[in-house]
Parts: structure tokens; sequence; C-alpha cells
């Protein structure tokens, strides 16, 4: 007795899944002209809008040691800015906690920085995103120096020497990657000869 095979029984209809889009810096930015984030700290990352929840005790204090050790080292022809966006491409604006730029403020009427000497991130709740996702779009931006200022571990991360990732993934990582001790020492690559204390810089 030969077998006869049975069609198999058809399953639910297969629907191509829906796409998120993937918003623009104009985009983003015409959206703030609007009003959307009136009142919220939002920012872009790889074309996604993200949220930062309220500013912490921990998170406000380690912003502002940070600031102050870095305008000791920086004076005419550096600006610091602080919270500001930093355009580093079309579907990045990560609003950065410090980023230390050249020439002043009303270079900058026309338009936002591109890049940054120095980025600094000082995270509360975003500590993984900020050594992960934020380190590959600053690397691949070409930002050489990043640290990562990580309050409740006391402790400092220096990230340097971006590289291209292999061909086709379109992205860059940082080569070297340094935690740092409250008794260790860092100095900015764009002032060699100034270091500071990272001690200095947690709460």
């Amino acid at each position: 007795m030969s077998a006869i095979a049975t069609p198999p029984t058809p399953g639910p209809a297969s629907y191509p899944r829906p796409l998120a889009h993937r918003w623009t810096v104009t985009e983003f930015n015409r959206m703030g002209d609007m009003g959307w984030f009136e009142g919220k700290r939002a920012f872009l990352l790889d074309g996604v809008i993200m949220e930062q929840g309220p500013m912490d005790p921990p998170h406000a204090t380690g912003l502002a040691l940070a600031d102050a050790a870095l305008r000791a080292i920086f004076g005419a022809g550096w600006l610091l800015r602080i919270q500001s966006p930093l355009h580093v491409d079309a579907y990045n604006d990560p609003l950065p906690d410090l980023a230390l730029v050249q020439n002043g403020p009303r270079d900058y009427l026309g338009g936002h920085p591109t890049t940054a000497a120095l980025v600094v991130e000082v995270p509360d709740t975003t500590l993984r995103s900020d050594l992960t996702d934020k380190a590959e779009r600053y690397a691949t931006a070409g930002i050489a120096d990043y640290w990562v200022l990580d309050v409740a571990g006391r402790d400092l991360h220096v990230f340097r020497d971006p590289q291209p990732l292999p061909t086709g993934l379109g992205a860059a990582a940082y080569r070297t990657h340094l935690t740092l001790a409250p008794t260790d020492r860092v100095a900015p690559l764009a002032a060699p000869a100034a270091s500071v204390l990272v001690s200095d810089l947690l709460p």
C-alpha cells in the first residue's frame, strides 16, 4: 500500500513587518522647534529618539566636578558645552554631558558642532548604553577622546584610538579602553601636559 502524501496545512498569512522610521537630525530639530520635547531631555541615537530621565544629585555633582576640572585646563580658544547638541552625522545627535570644542560660543550660531576634541558622559541609569552604543557612535564620528565617568562604580572609562570596523559595517570602534581608579590621573589628548586626579571628578 502506498502512502498518499497529505498536503501541508496552510499557516497564517505572512505579512512583511512594519519598518520603524529612522529620524534624521533635521527632522529631530524640526520636532523640537514645534515643541515636541518641551521640558524633556531628548536626544537622537542612530535615528531613534531617546529621552533621558531626571538628573539625580550624584549625576549632577559629577557633571559639575568634571566641568570645573576641564575648565581649569582649557582656556581661550576652547569651549566646553554642557548637554548641548553635537551633530555627529545625519542620524545622531547624542547630547553629550560635556563636549570640548574649538572656538567660542558665537562661532556656532549658524549650526551646532559636528566634532569635539573630548566628549564626557556622566551616566546614572545609562552606563551600558554609554559604554556600548554611544561609544560606537562617537568612534564612528572620529571623536579621539571619549570619557565615561561612572559615579556609582567610582571609576573613569577612557576610550581612545577609534578604528574602522570591517568593511561594510559602516561603523568604528575604539581600540583602547582604559578603566581608571580614583587614585589614577588622566590627561586629555588635547592637553597632554595637564592631568587631573580621577577622584577630583567623582562626588
